[in-house]
Order: structure tokens, then sequence, then C-alpha cells
């Protein structure tokens, strides 16, 4: 695979223009040859696909974790000027903003012995799965609200507390959100999930600050060595799904409408400032925000679960940040020494804005952006922090995740969820599922190991280790 294409560094490479017709920028992959073993032709074949839409600015961008997807490679970035770019619904996924939180207890792992009864009153509690329910289903007003406001509305109705939204990306609220672009069908789906888990590879997971790797990052960002911590991945369920879903028909009759030329009719798009690339992104942005406030309840379910059963403070339980990885924004970076507004798409890609970034908290404005990247279920995590690196190469982007190598069906053929549970268990990792089947599709064999994805990241400088968290406990829908 890397024969075809040139090398730049250690862990860069590029697909050259003319690796598919009509490329108007290279692609840049950041990659160790090891992980390049499993590169998967297809992704790389997206990749250039992408650096051929109209707008496109540098380069098309895969991260250590690209692998094939909807349109756009998961684990992919492209950066469009919003004056003549595009806006692509398969540029941010189905699952959009679908993102991670970490949040530190005082607790300390020597102190920490009831994981199994923490697991069991978090799966008892905390909704799971496919279908699944929230305790409370929302009025239409509520969720009007919800898709406007974000974590902001949650935390005024009491599921959080004030620290919570400056400690979000974006503080936890796109302003740009247009209700009136989501379906009634998007509503009907969203009104029961809001403060759910859902499935696939969504957790909650139970973790250790096992190493701290920059002591000076790690006081700021306020975790410690063997702190208990604990890390929701999930995004915005049934509404958000739904909203892609109907947007992708207006946008497939847009592209033909505006006279784009697309390789792959899953790159469906429109211009930025189209009435239905505008359409899209409202949607898309009360969908972020809607993510944002499932986050925030569920954190408040779990902040309530330590409360009662360990005694801690809900206030001590600080949110480190939160933030997504799949989502399209508009923000200005630095092009060929011009400044540019340009409307960013992350697919499987965390942002990873260096120090001096005024859209991070301030009092971490000398430090950079915290980044949390999560491993496979019973595989490391990561807290890292943003660099300059970062938003002179990628747009302030980085990895997402561990980055999956063999698909659900074909992990549930090769593994046994029984076995995989039990190994975990030896381990010292507790699991609760909705069933073996999910235990097996999340196997962590079928996922790139994480500290691999993480060093190649950190060695290209687009994100520097912070600490490293180990599961003790996690849950699954």
């Amino acid at each position: 695979m890397f024969g075809e294409l040139k090398k730049i560094s250690e862990v860069e490479w590029e697909v050259q223009r003319g690796y598919v017709e009509d490329m108007a920028v290279p692609g840049r992959i950041f990659l160790s040859e090891h992980l390049g073993e499993n590169l998967e032709l297809g992704a790389v074949k997206q990749l250039a696909n992408v650096a051929t839409l109209p707008g496109i600015v540098s380069y098309s961008l895969g991260m250590p974790d690209i692998h094939w997807g909807y349109g756009f490679p998961i684990g992919g970035v492209g950066a469009f000027d919003i004056e003549n770019g595009i806006i692509s619904p398969g540029g941010v996924g189905f699952d959009i903003n679908c993102g991670v939180r970490l949040i530190s207890t005082p607790l300390k792992r020597d102190d920490f012995s009831a994981i199994k009864r923490l697991i069991n009153t978090l799966f008892a509690t905390v909704p799971t799965g496919v279908g699944n329910v929230a305790p409370k289903k929302f009025t239409d007003n509520e969720l009007e609200d919800i898709m406007n406001e974000g974590a902001s509305w949650a935390v005024k109705e009491g599921y959080g507390i004030p620290d919570d939204v400056h400690s979000c990306e974006e503080n936890g609220m796109m302003k740009d959100a247009d209700t009136a672009f989501v379906s009634t069908k998007a509503r009907q789906r969203g009104r029961p999930q809001c403060g759910t888990l859902g499935s696939g590879n969504h957790f909650l997971e139970i973790q250790y600050a096992a190493e701290i790797m920059d002591e000076e990052a790690a006081k700021k960002f306020g975790i410690e060595k063997d702190q208990i911590c604990f890390m929701i991945h999930c995004g915005s369920r049934g509404l958000g799904h739904q909203v892609c879903t109907d947007h992708i028909k207006d946008i497939e009759n847009a592209t033909k409408k505006y006279g784009i030329k697309i390789p792959d009719r899953q790159l469906a798009c429109a211009p930025v400032k189209s009435p239905e690339g505008e359409a899209y992104f409202g949607a898309m942005a009360a969908s972020a925000n809607y993510a944002w406030a499932n986050r925030q309840m569920i954190t408040h379910m779990v902040r309530e679960i330590f409360e009662r059963d360990f005694g801690v403070d809900y206030n001590e339980m600080k949110l480190i940040y939160d933030v997504t990885h799949n989502v399209a924004k508009f923000e200005t970076h630095e092009v060929d020494g011009r400044k540019m507004d340009l409307c960013v798409h992350r697919k499987g890609a965390t942002r990873a804005f260096g120090p001096g970034s005024p859209e991070i908290p301030h009092n971490l404005t000398d430090v950079g952006q915290p980044v949390i990247i999560p491993g496979s279920m019973g595989t490391s995590s990561y807290l890292l922090k943003g660099t300059q690196t970062a938003m002179e190469k990628t747009f302030g982007s980085t990895c997402h995740g561990a980055g999956r190598i063999a698909s659900r069906s074909s992990a549930k053929k090769s593994h046994s969820g029984a076995d995989i549970r039990q190994d975990l268990l030896n381990k010292g990792i507790y699991v609760r599922a909705t069933s073996n089947k999910v235990i097996a599709e999340e196997a962590p064999d079928v996922y790139k190991p994480s500290s691999e994805v993480v060093d190649i990241v950190h060695l290209a400088g687009l994100s520097m280790k912070v600490a490293r968290l180990e599961p003790l406990g996690v849950i699954k829908g």
C-alpha cells in the first residue's frame, strides 16, 4: 500500500494528485509503517475522492485511525472555503456530534474496590442499547430548547454545574442551530432518547489515571495519578441519524442542481452558502446541541450515583473536557499565509486547538485544548493537549480513537462475547452489556492498538500526551 504513497516523514505520507481524477489538492495521511499494514485501499481512495470536492484547501487529511466510511473515510478531515466550497453530510456522518467527555472524581484507585457494584448500578440506571429510552420523555418545547441550547439547557434544568458548559467544545452549543430544518420524524426519535447511551462502540467507562506524562498540563487539566475518572462516549442518537438521513436526499438533489461533479454519490454536497447547505448546517448544529445535552444528562446520572454510593460531593466531580469527533464547523485558519474562513469537516477526528486559541477555556490558553482519545473496550484511553503544529498542519485536528480493522459482522463470527467478558474480568475489567453479541462486536483486537495511534499523533506533534487512563469497568449497549 505504501508503495503508492510518497513518504514525507516517519509518520506522514502523501496521496499525490492524480491518484484519482480531478484532485484539487493532495491527500495527507498520518500513519506508521506498522499500522499501515492494515490500511484499506478503499479508505485511501475515499481520502483522494474528498480532494476533488469544490473549494477544498491545502490537503484532504487522514488520521492514524483512518478506515473506510460513508463518503469520507472515518478519521478524515477536509476544510472548504466558505465562499466557494461545499458542505457534505458524508463528511460528518450519521451520528452527528458523536463525542467523548472525561470527568474526574476525588477518589483514588487504592481506595476504590467496589467496581462490580458500581458498574451494575450504572447499567441499571443509564439507559443503554438500541431503542432504549430515557427516564423522561421531553415535550416538544423542551426538545426545541435542547436543540437550541445544548449543554447549557441541561445545566439550567439542574443536570450539572455551570463550569460544565465552559469545559465543552463550543461551550456545548453551536449558535447557528436552526430547528426549522429538523423533521417531525427526527423529533419523534429524539424526544425519548436524551439521556441514553445507545449502542455500537458507545460506552460509559470507569477508569483510573495510570500514568501522567505531562505534569504541568495534567495539573492544569485537573487530573492526578491514580485518580478515578469516568468517560462517556455517545452522540445524538436517533435524532441525529434521522437528520442526516433526511438531508442527504436534499443534498443529493442539490449536487445535481449546482452541477457539482463527484466521484462517489456518498460525497453528495451543496455549496456552503446555498439554501440546501444552510438548511443541513442548521439541522446538523441542532443535532450537535442535542448530543451535548445527552452527554450532560448522563454525566448527571453518574455524579448522583457517586454522590449517593461513595459520598463524593457532586461539585467535586469536574468535567475535564468534552470533545466532538463528527461535525462540520465554521472556523478561521491560516492557509498559505493568509487567514481564511473555512467549513472544517471532522469525521472520526477530534479538534486539537493549540495554545493561545481563543476558542478554548481561558485558563488553558497557555497549555492548549484538552484532547480525549478513547481506547477500545479493555485498552488504554488517553488525555492529550492540542498544539500549534496541529493548527499549521491539520486545521487543529487529531485522531479520535483506535479505528476499526474488522467489521462488526466478522467480529461476531470470529469472537465469543462470553470469552471476551471473562478474559477482561481476568485482567480486572468488569463489563456489562445488553448481550454477549455486543461484546463480540467490540472485541479489543478488532481495533488498532490505541497506544500506537496516539504514539503517531504525538510523534507528528498533532497532540501531545498528558495522561494514560486504564479501564476498571465498562457498560455498553
